[in-house]
């Protein structure tokens, strides 16, 4: 079996275009530009077993994201073919999806300790009945799997969500705040990465030879936040690697052997989101794709597609 992902989401928190923003990237869309297509919050779906998907990340725009594709519509009465979530970390973009999932379906939800010990702080959570939804805890280098396919989390640079952060805030942390994930089967690897502060040599190393990469690409400039008039703090701030610049990903990859390089979790100020524009060339030129919602990749790289497909 060929193992093939769908992105549901490929915008950072917010979505594209951001519900309260027109900022000069996100008036485009408000305007009908057709050079940007709208994007929901960041999230992908993998076929881990015949027919059986797991989320990598439950986004506030799960259910849209459901009606969207139909890979993961439910198949009979109260049956889906959604059996497990993977967080790769606790921010809102990333767990708020979860509430959606509490009709009482069987899944499992695996996590760190550190993200597991975010949703146990957080009475909402709750609305996952114990009875049918597990919890698995996953050390870190510890693989294991899910259908048929083995999983393994490591720890990237990265910080506590934004509503956990204190004066004592500590950004390139590795200990299993923020991770990456490795999956395999059938002899092909995708490597998803949706949120990292730096790409040191131990992310080259977990990446290299992948079949895919999906990647954090959530600003192209370090301070395009603040040159956009929408905030002071830089991508490095917020724990996320630029894509240009000295120790941007464009450089920090380069001579990494990748079968495919896919941005993914692209905030509304960042202009790759253009069609035609200067900094969309630039990623193309340097063998990058900027994700959409709706792309859907094999990793033999024979069945791609843009667009929601049936299953």
């Amino acid at each position: 079996m060929t193992l093939r992902l769908v992105v549901l989401g490929s915008a950072a928190g917010g979505g594209f275009p951001q519900w309260n923003c027109r900022c000069p990237v996100c008036a485009l869309a408000w305007d009908g530009d057709t050079r940007v297509k709208p994007r929901t919050q960041s999230s992908i779906a993998v076929e881990t077993g015949k027919g059986r998907w797991t989320l990598f990340n439950a986004s506030p725009d799960l259910r849209s994201q459901i009606l969207a594709n139909r890979q993961i519509q439910p198949t009979g009465l109260r049956e889906t073919p959604i059996g497990a979530v993977v967080l790769t970390n606790g921010d809102v973009d990333h767990v708020d999806g979860l509430i959606t999932l509490r009709e009482r379906s069987p899944l499992t939800v695996y996590a760190t300790s550190q993200i597991s010990a975010v949703l146990d702080a957080n009475p909402i959570f709750g609305v996952l009945a114990k009875d049918v939804v597990a919890r698995e805890v996953v050390e870190l280098e510890k693989p294991f799997e899910i259908d048929d396919t083995r999983i393994e989390f490591f720890g990237v640079p990265g910080k506590v969500p934004l509503y956990l952060e204190t004066e004592n805030l500590k950004i390139g942390d590795t200990s299993g705040d923020t991770i990456g994930v490795t999956m395999e089967k059938d002899g092909a690897r995708l490597v998803y990465i949706p949120g990292c502060a730096v790409v040191n040599d131990d992310v080259r190393a977990r990446v290299e030879g992948a079949d895919i990469l999906l990647f954090d690409g959530t600003v192209f400039h370090d301070d395009e936040m603040e040159k956009a008039g929408v905030g002071q703090k830089t991508g490095r701030r917020m724990g996320h690697v630029p894509i240009s610049g000295d120790g941007g990903s464009l450089d920090a990859f380069k001579g990494v052997k990748i079968g495919r390089k896919i941005y993914i979790h692209i905030n509304n100020t960042n202009r790759i989101l253009i069609d035609g524009s200067r900094e969309r060339a630039t990623v193309e030129a340097a063998g990058w794709e900027v994700s959409e919602d709706g792309l859907e990749v094999a990793a033999d790289l024979a069945h791609t597609s843009r667009g929601s497909t049936a299953a």
